[in-house]
C-alpha cells in the first residue's frame, strides 16, 4: 500500500504544482478571465486520465489469462520506462518549469481561449496519463485481492492535491528539490519491482522462457498471505518464489539506475531548486515558498 501511495503522491504533486503555476500567474498577472479556459483544459486533461485507466482495467477483463498476462506485462515494461524517464526529466529540468510554463501561457493568452484550453490540457495530460499507466502496472502488481493498492494510490493523490493547495496559499516552505531526489529514489525502487512483476507476467504469458527455473523460494519463510508477506509485496513488490530473470532484471535495472540517479550533480546536489509556484526570486539553498 504504502508503494502505491508513494505513486499518488509523487504523481500527484507534480500535476498538483503545474496546476498552481497556471493559476497562480494568471491570478498575479490579472488575468482572472483566462482561468475558466485553464480549468477547462484541467477538467479535459483529468477525464482523459480516468478514461485511460478504467479502459486499461476493464478492457482486460475481457482477454484470455495468457493474454491478459502478455498486456500487463507489455505495459508493466512500458510504465516503468515512462516513469524512470519522468524522474531523471524532473530532475534535470525542473528549476526550469516554472518560466517554461509561464513562456507557454503568455504565447497562449495571446492566441485566445482554445489556446488556453490546449496548453492546460497539455500540461497536465501528460502527467495524468503517466500516472494512470503507472498506477494500474503497480497496482496490477501488488494486486493482493483486496482494495489496498487503491486506497494507496487515492490516499497519496489526496495528500498530493492538499500540499498542492498549502504552496499555492503560501502555507507551507519545503525543499522540492531534496523532496523529489528521495521520492524518485523510492520510486526507481517501486518501479523495479514493477519492472521484475512484469517480466514475471510475460513468462506467465509464454513470451519469455525460464517460468520454473526459480532463484530461490522463500514461501515457507515469508508466506505471500502473511502480514509481513503482504506488506513486503505492497511496499517492494516482493516475490518470494522469484524466477532467476526476475531477479537479474531487478538487479540490473536498480543498481545502476538509482546510482545515476542519487549521483551528487545537477538537481541531486541541489544546484537546481524546484521553485513553488508563487515564489518571488528565492536563490541558493532556501526553502521553496508559494505565496
Amino acid at each position: 500500500m504504502f508503494g502505491n501511495y508513494l505513486i499518488g503522491l509523487r504523481e500527484g504533486l507534480e500535476a498538483s504544482l503545474v496546476v498552481c503555476i497556471l493559476i497562480a500567474y494568471l491570478v498575479k498577472t490579472d488575468r482572472k478571465d483566462a482561468l475558466k479556459p485553464i480549468w477547462m483544459g484541467i477538467g479535459v486533461a483529468i477525464a482523459l486520465a480516468l478514461g485511460f485507466g478504467c479502459a486499461l482495467e476493464f478492457g482486460s477483463q475481457e482477454l484470455t489469462f495468457e493474454a491478459q498476462e502478455a498486456l500487463g506485462g507489455s505495459l508493466s515494461i512500458v510504465a516503468v520506462g515512462l516513469v524512470t524517464w519522468m524522474v531523471f526529466w524532473m530532475r534535470r529540468t525542473a528549476r526550469h518549469l516554472k518560466s517554461e510554463l509561464h513562456g507557454k501561457l503568455d504565447a497562449a493568452l495571446a492566441m485566445g481561449t482554445g489556446a488556453l484550453v490546449a496548453t492546460a490540457f497539455l500540461a497536465v495530460g501528460r502527467e495524468g496519463l503517466e500516472t494512470a499507466l503507472f498506477v494500474w502496472a503497480s497496482v496490477h502488481a501488488a494486486s493482493d485481492g483486496t482494495p489496498r493498492p487503491l486506497i494507496g494510490v487515492a490516499l497519496g493523490l489526496a495528500t498530493a492535491v492538499f500540499l498542492g493547495w498549502l504552496f499555492y496559499r503560501g502555507a507551507l516552505k519545503i525543499n522540492l528539490a531534496k523532496f523529489f531526489t528521495w521520492t524518485g529514489g523510492m520510486l526507481v525502487v517501486v518501479a523495479a519491482g514493477v519492472l521484475a512483476y512484469g517480466v514475471h507476467d510475460l513468462q506467465e504469458a509464454d513470451w519469455i522462457p525460464g517460468l520454473r527455473n526459480l532463484a530461490f523460494d522463500i514461501s515457507g519463510t515469508i508466506p505471500p498471505d502473511s502480514w509481513y508477506g503482504t506488506l513486503l509485496k505492497g511496499v517492494l513488490n516482493f516475490q518470494p518464489d522469484p524466477t532467476v530473470l526476475q531477479v537479474t532484471v531487478w538487479a540490473l535495472y536498480l543498481v545502476p539506475t538509482l546510482a545515476i540517479f542519487l549521483a551528487p550533480v545537477g538537481f541531486a546536489s541541489g544546484k537546481g531548486k524546484v521553485k513553488a509556484p508563487d515564489e518571488q526570486g528565492s536563490r541558493g539553498s532556501q526553502p521553496t515558498k508559494a505565496s
